[in-house]
């Protein structure tokens, strides 16, 4: 069934603005994660369409309770598509983006609709759309709910990019005011993807399987040299507490089990 998530946000800049700082975001401090990227098709269409195609590469590092699961040599980079159509007659541009590799593991799809406000034309109003699925056999849910979390904090970092690029544009070096709202929409980003990967923790160990507790057994053969092993040490200190008198030994009260049992030694040659 996999995750759908939905969001939107007002941002306050013009469309034209919005539009510019859109293909000038990367690099940015925020999204550290995006390697590189590269256009690869560029159109323009008999009704003044702008039709583009790239290809980013973003890191994909793995959460710890799942490298157990996976192949060692897996690739930490995904391959992404990303198609756009900008409309400048309708004041509007749509992306489409899908990852190409590790689609075994996760699919993710997201949809974005950057579109002049009609009511307050010095604002655009960002609309997403993302879908998670996972075909892993028992941990399809896990998976998905991490996906949704990594999902959810680099929505929050594209968004604050593209404020950076906003401002650059205009040489602001100062906050914005539209700032400290795109501060709270990561703030609130950032406490749901913690909360989500909470989950697939719990989720992923629930479905791994419980290994069988394990009881240490000793053998009747080790038991008995142990054993045997126990007798001499306490012979050895018997000796060692008592005394010889005329080739017998006589234990010393409360050096034995009982005072005055004589135990014959061994016998030795007359010292010289």
């Amino acid at each position: 069934m996999g995750k759908h998530f939905v969001n939107e946000v007002d941002i306050k800049s013009t469309w034209d603005h919005v539009f510019s700082a859109f293909w000038q975001r990367y690099p940015n401090p925020f999204s550290t994660h995006v390697l590189t990227e590269d256009v690869v098709f560029r159109e323009v269409t008999t009704d003044h369409r702008l039709l583009s195609r790239r290809l980013l590469t973003k890191t994909n590092r793995m959460p710890r309770w799942a490298e157990r699961f996976f192949p060692a040599n897996l690739s930490r980079s995904v391959y992404i598509v990303e198609d756009s159509i900008v409309d400048p007659r309708n004041k509007s541009m749509t992306t489409f983006t899908w990852n190409l590799n590790h689609t075994r593991l996760m699919t993710v799809e997201e949809r974005c609709v950057f579109q002049e406000s009609r009511d307050r034309p010095a604002w655009t109003r960002l609309a997403r759309d993302a879908w998670i699925v996972s075909g892993v056999y028992g941990f399809s849910r896990p998976i998905q709910e991490f996906g949704l979390a990594r999902f959810k904090s680099n929505q929050a970092k594209a968004l604050q990019g593209l404020e950076l690029a906003l401002c650059n544009m205009h040489g602001d070096s100062s906050p914005r005011p539209r700032r400290d709202a795109v501060k709270e929409a990561s703030e609130k980003a950032k406490e749901a993807a913690l909360a989500a990967t909470e989950k697939a923790k719990t989720l992923a160990s629930a479905a791994s399987p419980q290994k069988p507790q394990q009881f240490l057994t000793c053998s009747w053969d080790s038991t008995h040299n142990l054993f045997i092993i126990i007798s001499l040490v306490l012979l050895l200190i018997l000796r060692g507490s008592c005394g010889r008198e005329s080739g017998a030994v006589t234990c010393s009260p409360g050096a034995g089990p009982q005072p005055g049992t004589a135990l014959r030694a061994p016998r030795r040659g007359r010292a010289q």
